[in-house]
C-alpha cells in the first residue's frame, strides 16, 4: 500500500490511487498537490470533486493570506499554478458530462469542463492542469483549433498527433547540451555513464499523465518522450516553464515530433540497478538510434 494512502475504498473505481508511491523519486515532485488530492478522492469517492477542492482552497487562502512568509510559502505549495492568470479555470466533471456526439477536446475548450474518470489516468491529468494550466489550455487550444480545421477522422494528422503525444508520454528536460546532445544520439552509455556527473545539472518534470500513471506500477522498459525546456527558463520554477510552453507551444514545431526517447529508469538516481553499467548494455529497452534510411530512384545506383 502507498506511503500516507489507505485505506482504499471498497467498491470506488478510484482505489488505485492508494496505491501511490510518493516517496519514489519521479513521482515526489507532483507529491504536495497530488498525495492531499488522493486523501479527499479516497473519501469523496470522487476524483473530480477532490480536483475542485483544491481551486477552492487555493482561492480561499489567496483572499485571506496574512502575507507572512510562512503563510505565502503554505499558499504557494496548495496552489502548485493554480492561478491561471490571463488562461480561463477549468472546473473538472464527471465523465457523464461529455455528450457522445462530442469530441473531448472540443468540449474542454467551448466549456471549460475537464471530463474526469475515476482511477489513476484522470487524476494525473487533473494534477497537470493544475500545476501547469498555462500548458495545458495552450495544448487544448491547438487541438480545438486542428479539429475545427480538419474534424474528427480516422488519422489525427502530425500536429495532433504531436499534441497527444505531448500530452499523454512527454518529460521536460531543462540539461547541459552535453546531456542533451548524447540524449539526440542515443549514446547511452555515453549519456548514463561517462556523463554521469552531468546529471546533477538536470531539471526533469514529468508533464506526460499516461506517463505518471505507468510509473505508479513501474517496470525497466517506460520510455517517455523528452521535450527540452530551453536554457534561459528558470527549471525550478513551474510559473516560468509554463509561461514558457504555453508560448513554445507553435504548431510548426510540434508537427516535426521534436521529441526524443528517454526510457526513464535508466535516470540516475532513479532506479537502482542503473548503477551498474550493465544495466545500460540491454539493448531490448536503450536501443541504438537507426541510420536514416536513403530511398533511391529505380535504375539509379550510387
Amino acid at each position: 500500500m502507498a506511503s500516507g494512502l489507505s485505506p482504499k475504498a471498497e467498491g470506488f473505481a478510484g482505489a488505485v490511487l492508494a496505491d501511490i508511491d510518493w516517496s519514489q523519486p519521479w513521482l515526489s515532485p507532483w507529491r504536495e498537490l497530488g498525495q492531499p488530492t488522493g486523501h479527499r478522492a479516497l473519501q469523496k469517492q470522487s476524483v473530480a470533486e477532490a480536483l475542485n477542492e483544491n481551486t477552492h482552497t487555493a482561492k480561499r487562502e489567496d483572499s485571506a493570506g496574512s502575507g507572512d512568509i510562512a503563510s505565502a510559502a503554505s499558499v504557494n505549495t496548495t496552489r502548485a499554478g493554480l492561478a491561471l492568470g490571463d488562461a480561463k479555470e477549468v472546473k473538472f466533471v464527471p465523465q457523464s458530462a461529455l455528450p457522445d456526439n462530442q469530441a473531448y477536446e472540443d468540449f474542454i475548450f467551448k466549456t471549460a469542463q475537464v471530463p474526469t474518470r475515476d482511477g489513476l489516468h484522470d487524476f494525473f491529468n487533473g494534477l497537470c492542469w493544475q500545476r501547469f494550466p498555462k500548458a495545458k489550455r495552450r495544448l487544448n487550444q491547438l487541438q480545438a483549433a486542428e479539429i475545427e480545421a480538419q474534424g474528427i477522422r480516422h488519422t489525427r494528422g502530425p500536429v495532433r498527433d504531436a499534441l497527444t503525444l505531448f500530452d499523454e508520454n512527454v518529460v521536460l528536460m531543462h540539461a547541459p547540451d552535453a546531456v542533451w546532445d548524447a540524449l539526440q544520439a542515443r549514446d547511452w552509455l555515453t549519456l548514463f555513464v561517462d556523463l554521469r556527473p552531468q546529471w546533477q545539472e538536470v531539471h526533469l518534470v514529468l508533464f506526460g499523465h499516461a506517463l505518471l500513471e505507468k510509473l505508479v506500477t513501474p517496470y525497466k522498459s517506460i520510455t517517455a518522450h523528452v521535450y527540452r525546456v530551453a536554457n534561459d527558463v528558470n527549471p525550478h520554477d513551474d510559473g516560468a516553464i509554463d509561461a514558457w510552453l504555453a508560448q513554445d507551444l507553435q504548431p510548426a514545431k510540434l508537427a516535426t515530433k521534436p521529441f526524443e526517447p528517454l526510457p526513464v529508469l535508466g535516470v540516475p538516481g532513479w532506479w537502482p540497478a542503473n548503477a551498474e553499467r550493465a544495466y545500460y548494455e540491454d539493448t531490448q529497452v536503450f536501443r541504438p538510434k537507426r541510420e536514416a534510411v536513403v530511398k533511391l530512384p529505380q535504375n539509379r545506383t550510387l
